[in-house]
Parts: C-alpha cells; sequence; structure tokens
C-alpha cells in the first residue's frame, strides 16, 4: 500500500478516518536517532504504526519499533500528541486519515538492526545528517521537539 502525506495543504483530500497510532524517537549513547526509510513513501521518518486491539499504547509502541528495525526498546516518556486536523494521510484503498499520533521517547536496550516490509533502510543518524534525508515536515516536527532540551510535552 502507498500512502501521501498532506500537511497544511489547501489541495489535501477530505478526511474519511481516523486511527490511533504511535511513534518512537529513540537516540542511541553517540546521540544518534534511530530513523527508517518508509517502504509506502520513500520517506525517512522515526518508527511507528498503528495501535492493535489488546495492546497498551506503549506495548505498540515498542512492538512497532521492534518490527520495523529489529530495535528493542523501553518507553521512558511522551515527547507529544499529534492530532492536527491539517495533516491527513492518503492511502491508495481511499482511506484518508486526519492524524492522531502519540509520540514517545524510549531508549534502546538490545537487538540488531534490520529491515522489514515497511522499512527499507534501518539508520542511527546525527542530528546533524538530518537535513541531508527527505524526512515529512510532520515527523521533523516530532524529532524538533524531541531534541528541546525541557522536554516538555507538545500537543496539538
Amino acid at each position: 500500500m502507498t500512502r501521501v502525506d498532506y500537511y497544511n495543504d489547501p489541495n489535501a483530500p477530505k478526511a474519511n478516518s481516523i486511527a490511533v497510532a504511535v511513534s518512537a524517537f529513540i537516540q542511541d549513547v553517540e546521540g544518534r536517532i534511530l530513523m527508517i526509510r518508509r517502504t509506502d513513501n520513500d520517506l525517512y521518518s522515526i518508527p511507528g504504526g498503528q495501535l492493535e486491539l489488546g495492546e497498551t499504547l506503549t506495548q505498540a509502541a515498542v512492538r512497532e519499533v521492534h518490527e520495523e528495525t529489529g530495535i528493542k526498546c523501553e518507553v521512558t516518556g511522551i515527547v507529544g500528541l499529534y492530532s492536527d486536523p491539517k495533516h491527513v494521510i492518503a492511502y491508495d484503498d481511499g482511506e484518508v486519515r486526519q492524524e492522531f499520533s502519540i509520540c514517545f521517547r524510549a531508549r534502546p536496550t538490545g537487538g540488531e538492526v534490520t529491515t522489514s516490509s515497511e522499512s527499507k533502510e534501518v539508520i542511527w543518524t546525527s542530528k546533524s545528517a538530518l537535513s541531508e534525508i527527505q524526512v515529512h515536515p510532520s515527523i521533523r516536527l516530532r524529532i524538533q521537539q524531541a531534541l528541546l532540551s525541557d522536554q516538555s510535552i507538545y500537543y496539538t
């Protein structure tokens, strides 16, 4: 399935669904950020995905990180709550989803970097190298918020 993210785009299609999603901002001991290159839109992103029935939000974040990157992690806090109706995600099956995502802070606890059906590449990138890779503005917002020293929780 392919997807197109629209953010503050007056020509974006109108949302017809909403789903709970999670993501995780993870840095290693060197301060590098765990990123994936998505298979559905070819952009770099922090790992994440949809909440499944029977799991908590933090369980979903841990599962998604492991599924997409091979890295095991532990949730340590919240970066922010993202529900901006100006961010919609259009899928090729006709679904147009309004963003509703909780971004967690997490720390790596083990595992080995590996790709998946959702991630064609997994990298640990420095903050300075972020400008060299294609990242959607909604993900850049999460990263910028996560890097703030006061660790205040962002919400929309």
